[in-house]
């Protein structure tokens, strides 16, 4: 293994913001694009979406590409969005288009997000080019309740999410939204929540969410979730345990000694075979040999392992986090003591 390249080093980070019909995506995008600390940014905008960009913002367009006077680019999809990333990071490289640092893209209202970061995965160009840095997900305080009973998408949305925004607060009461973000939580324990109004937020809010170096930092515990407070169910990585409602579930399983990464590479393979589709989440930190490795995947396509140059803690356990539909705890836990060989293992999971 090489721990002297920086695998992630000079990629392009990439945000997608998703959020089912009605939850405030385009009057965030619309106000997103104003803000001064967008003038190196690319938005990828579906061709359905509406951002009403005023005219006199509009410095230049094309058919599908708009520069605005702050250097904030918006490109519409057009085909799709393999297309348009590559079409995007060529006219950057010929000077077309300004030398963005980053992407923002917003998913249609009825779009399960899980394609579009396997995309950035699975596409040998994209992945070479850019890195996913998170899923943040719009939830729409009024309409959130019945969606997640009629719209499995809705749920699956907030399952993923890195981040939470709960958007039209002013419409319902405390006492709903006390309920209403408890219901998140069961879904969602480790994302963050948080309160859009009116779609004005700060561009950082959305950034630097993801794994931004193999170079081990504090910021690596705030990905791995270790960083923030201690709740009476304990930390992200380690020990939490939540109780969920319906198909979502989330595992956290620790194991206390050494993988080699041909055995869990091989567990990870057959539990991908086998319930691809059902693994909607996975994020972790594993110790392969007594280094440590991060892995992290949606459902059955997995981002290139990153090996950290060092421990950011003295805990060397491994610890993996698997938000799922409907697979039971017991069964990941005893593939990974199987075909690992783990013979000392810890884990606390939510059924």
């Amino acid at each position: 293994m090489n721990y002297l390249r920086d695998p992630l080093a000079g990629k392009i980070p990439v945000t997608v913001v998703t959020g089912f019909l009605g939850s405030g995506k385009t009057t965030l995008i619309s106000k997103l694009v104003r803000h001064p600390e967008m003038n190196r940014v690319a938005v990828v905008i579906n061709e359905v979406g509406e951002i009403g960009i005023d005219h006199d913002l509009v410095a230049s367009s094309s058919e599908n590409i708009t520069l605005l006077s702050n250097g904030c680019i918006c490109c519409s999809v057009r085909t799709d969005m393999q297309e348009t990333l590559r079409d995007l990071f060529a006219r950057r490289t010929v000077g077309e288009i300004l030398d963005f640092d980053r992407v923002i893209i917003e998913t249609t209202g009825l779009a399960d997000p899980a394609p579009v970061i396997q995309t950035l995965v699975s596409d040998t160009m994209l992945e070479a080019q850019y890195r996913f840095d998170g899923l943040v997900t719009l939830a729409d305080a009024v309409n959130l309740p019945s969606q997640l009973k009629n719209q499995p998408e809705a749920t699956k949305q907030l399952a993923i999410a890195d981040r939470i925004f709960i958007t039209k607060t002013d419409l319902i009461a405390s006492p709903e939204m006390d309920a209403l973000r408890a219901q998140i939580i069961q879904i969602n324990p480790h994302a963050p929540i948080a309160y859009l109004t009116n779609g004005v937020i700060e561009p950082k809010e959305l950034m630097n969410l993801g794994l931004t170096s193999a170079k081990s930092t504090s910021k690596t515990l705030d990905f791995l979730g270790e960083n923030g407070p201690s709740t009476e169910t304990g930390k992200y990585l380690g020990s939490f345990v939540n109780a969920h409602s319906s198909q979502i579930k989330t595992a956290s399983i620790r194991f206390t000694e050494p993988f080699t990464w041909t055995a869990f590479s091989a567990a990870l393979e057959l539990l991908s075979n086998l319930r691809g589709p059902d693994m909607l989440r996975v994020k972790g930190i594993v110790n392969v040999e007594g280094k440590p490795v991060v892995i992290q995947g949606v459902q059955h396509i997995f981002h290139p392992p990153v090996h950290l140059d060092k421990w950011p803690s003295s805990d060397q356990d491994s610890r993996l986090v698997f938000i799922t539909r409907n697979i039971p705890a017991e069964l990941i836990q005893n593939l990974f003591e199987a075909v690992g060989s783990v013979s000392n293992a810890s884990s606390q999971a939510g059924i």
